[in-house]
């Protein structure tokens, strides 16, 4: 603890860890041994495609473990971007391209999206590879926040899994088109079908196959088109070379039943189409290709594609189907909020790619590299190009473009301008993810922000060696500046650093890349659940702020309500002003919601922050020489004590949506574990042999459970879970967290008379 004693009074206002004035030279610095340095490449003069139409901005997304990364790869590989395929887990020392960090290829995972981009067919995809892991989802919400469309990638095994709900959940929060590719139809156990009933069962959506496989699992030979109802195989050694034939007999009865099926589930939803259904009518190949497109675009249809990325196999026809149907920038509307005029207002953005119209662009992912920050931006309008001076909306500092590249995944490639529906890097400009940056200063447009899930575990954290506290500082400031879901901050009443992130697996990947990228071990604590304290029944408050010593005194009254919010609203704070007249002026409403937010940072029972509650103020009272802001901002906390010690409270926890597969042989076994950590089970299927169990449980009793599921599966079994919702935590909690609550605060105590 000795050498900890330096942590007091170090944490900057801003939650960043202040270890000494060298840190702030040093915040972009990166070691010798950084394992994702950027490496350069040539200068790409002329890759400028002018038609906005032939651009497309596409993530590849899905549950863990479902094959993007390696789709990826034969993405990259049949456009011609590498000449060489290699696999996710490394094997032969050189990994995939996107998995560049070394950690990466060793855990066989992806940590961070990456950014490429091909040429297919005289079209510019640019590709976001992103994590599969529900502790990196701030990866994905990011990039899908910049993307045109997605590739929703769906294992023919697993099917519809917890994080492909998420990753559904995001596309739809951010409104966007995608395709779905199920993968893996060379697996033992898979069936496309199966997984296409899930997307509409569980999903919601409204699909179609427009390709089917010919065969499965080591039968898989090819894939039959539905619309031009051909048979495709994937010949040579990689695959590369496509054979069209006529569709076997065999598959004729299947091929029409699933071309029915696909006007159909169009007909229901597309104008044209259903007219010519109901004329019976039949579509043309270009007719239904084109409905495909136009309800892709509205998120009222998803055409569903089919192959095997390992085995090369579907691939191609993929890339075809993004050109075909994701939308290109000018069919997406993207809006920027305009404050110049004092009321916010929504202004759509031109995504014309030309220099007529006034650059703007959004940060939307930071990265510490060997030259400094690296930005990545989305150019939504405009054009940039290089040595232009960019200005940060935000905070109004201008900045030097000295240097424009566009990523390969670690590799760069310099560019001399770039245009609206580009997704480039910047290098040196000093911002926060979401900040908006505009060529002309007077240009007050700024883009819409993302959204940011809140941490759900904590942990305590130090370096080994006090004597890296300087590479330690250096480290958490870098990685808390690229990762707005990872925290370190002070507690001051256990004089500890205590880190918080999305999972044991999040805090755990930057401990261990602290220790690779800046030599400095760390000591990590027991992991603890972002537990919150919320109101059990309104109270009614009427508080007065009065204070008089010489001179001018202090007088602010308050009057109101604090409610609880309803359950689906625990993660929300809310205030209102219902006051009329002139008893508390407009001016010093800010300060009461200022006392009001300041008040919610400890709960009166554990020491939690304070959640679901809202903050009604109906009335109050002021004097005409007394009262100031921050008065009725003393007011406003002075409401919140008296509610504290005269209202009812109570604790509420974090439940996870968990989803576990292993053999059918282990099911009682995996239900009775569920059972003893208080799960509730939601559903359960099984499938060729194994089976899948969705349940709610708590945060605080999953601890320990990826040992011990692979101990009670012989191995084989595997979970994945992700945050759902708050609910009141159970009485044994409860009694333990209020007791351990008492504890800290008579050590505390001791410490302080010592």
């Amino acid at each position: 603890m000795s050498g900890f004693s330096l942590f007091n009074n170090l944490i900057r206002s801003t939650g960043k860890i202040n270890f000494g004035s060298k840190v702030n030279q040093i915040l972009n610095y990166v070691p010798k041994n950084d394992t994702r340095r950027y490496l350069s490449s040539k200068v790409v003069k002329d890759s400028k495609i002018t038609q906005v139409e032939r651009i497309r901005n596409i993530g590849i997304s899905a549950h863990i473990d479902s094959g993007k990364t390696t789709l990826t790869e034969r993405l990259l590989f049949y456009s011609g971007r590498i000449e060489e395929m290699h696999e996710v887990k490394g094997k032969d020392q050189v990994g995939a391209t996107m998995d560049s960090m070394e950690l990466e290829r060793q855990r066989g995972i992806t940590i961070q999206s990456a950014a490429t981009y091909i040429d297919w067919k005289n079209n510019n995809i640019n590709i976001i590879d992103t994590p599969g892991h529900v502790d990196f989802t701030i990866e994905v919400e990011r990039a899908l926040r910049v993307l045109d469309g997605a590739v929703l990638v769906l294992c023919a095994v697993g099917g519809v899994q917890s994080q492909t709900m998420t990753v559904n959940r995001q596309m739809k929060r951010n409104n966007v088109p995608f395709i779905a590719f199920i993968n893996k139809l060379d697996r033992l156990g898979a069936n496309h079908n199966r997984v296409a009933g899930q997307l509409k069962q569980k999903l919601g959506q409204n699909c179609a196959l427009v390709q089917f496989p010919m065969g499965l699992e080591s039968k898989f030979k090819g894939i039959v088109d539905v619309i031009d109802e051909k048979a495709i195989y994937f010949d040579g050694k990689f695959g590369e070379t496509i054979r069209e034939e006529p569709v076997p007999e065999e598959y004729i009865p299947e091929l029409k039943k699933k071309k029915q099926d696909l006007i159909e589930s169009l007909s229901n939803i597309d104008e044209e189409l259903g007219e010519m259904f109901l004329d019976e009518k039949i579509p043309t190949n270009d007719q239904i290709k084109a409905a495909i497109r136009r309800n892709v675009i509205k998120r009222t249809f998803t055409p569903i594609f089919v192959g095997s990325a390992l085995k090369n196999k579907g691939v191609q026809k993929l890339l075809d189907g993004i050109v075909q149907y994701l939308p290109n920038p000018s069919e997406i509307e993207n809006f920027a909020l305009d404050e110049s005029s004092g009321e916010t207002q929504r202004v759509l953005i031109n995504p014309e790619r030309s220099d007529k119209n006034k650059f703007l662009g959004l940060a939307f992912k930071l990265e510490a590299g060997r030259y400094g920050q690296l930005t990545y931006i989305r150019v939504y309008q405009g054009h940039i190009k290089k040595d232009d001076i960019a200005y940060n909306v935000r905070t109004g500092k201008k900045h030097k473009i000295s240097r424009l590249v566009r990523m390969h995944a670690n590799h760069m490639e310099d560019i001399e301008d770039a245009y609206a529906g580009d997704i480039i890097a910047l290098f040196g400009i000093d911002c926060s993810t979401g900040d908006t940056f505009v060529t002309e200063k007077d240009f007050k447009l700024s883009m819409e922000s993302m959204f940011v899930p809140d941490p759900v575990v904590s942990l305590s954290i130090k370096p080994a060696d006090s004597n890296m506290n300087d590479n330690f500082s250096k480290g958490i400031n870098r990685f808390m500046k690229e990762d707005p879901t990872f925290k370190v901050i002070y507690d001051s009443d256990s004089k500890e650093l205590i880190a918080y992130g999305m999972g044991e697996l999040h805090l755990d990947i930057y401990a261990t890349r602290l220790e690779r990228e800046y030599n400095c071990k760390c000591i990590l604590g027991k992991p603890k659940v972002a537990f919150r304290e919320t109101l059990l029944e309104a109270f009614e408050f009427d508080y007065l702020h009065k204070k008089q010593s010489g001179g001018q005194g202090q007088f602010g009254k308050v009057i109101g309500t604090l409610e609880p919010l309803p359950q689906e609203k625990y993660q929300s704070i809310e205030f209102i002003d219902e006051t009329t007249g002139t008893n508390v002026p407009d001016q010093f409403i800010p300060g009461i919601k200022r006392g009001f937010y300041n008040s919610l940072e400890k709960g009166v029972l554990t020491g939690n922050k304070v959640t679901g509650v809202l903050f009604r103020l109906t009335d109050g009272a002021n004097h005409c020489t007394d009262s100031t802001d921050l008065a009725f901002q003393l007011a406003a906390e002075g409401a919140m004590k008296q509610a504290f010690s005269e209202g009812k409270w109570q604790i509420i926890e974090p439940i996870m949506f968990v989803e576990v597969t292993a053999p059918e042989e282990f099911q009682s076994v995996v239900v009775g574990n569920i059972n003893k950590r208080n799960g509730i089970i939601i559903n359960s299927e099984t499938n060729m042999g194994w089976f899948n169990l969705q349940c709610e449980v708590a945060l605080n009793d999953m601890f320990g459970y990826s040992s011990e599921i692979r101990s009670l599966t012989q191995g084989k079994g595997e979970f994945a879970m992700e945050f759902l919702k708050y609910l009141p935590a159970r009485q044994e909690v409860v009694s333990k967290l209020i007791d351990a609550g008492s504890t800290d605060k008579n050590q505390t105590k001791k410490k302080k008379k010592n």
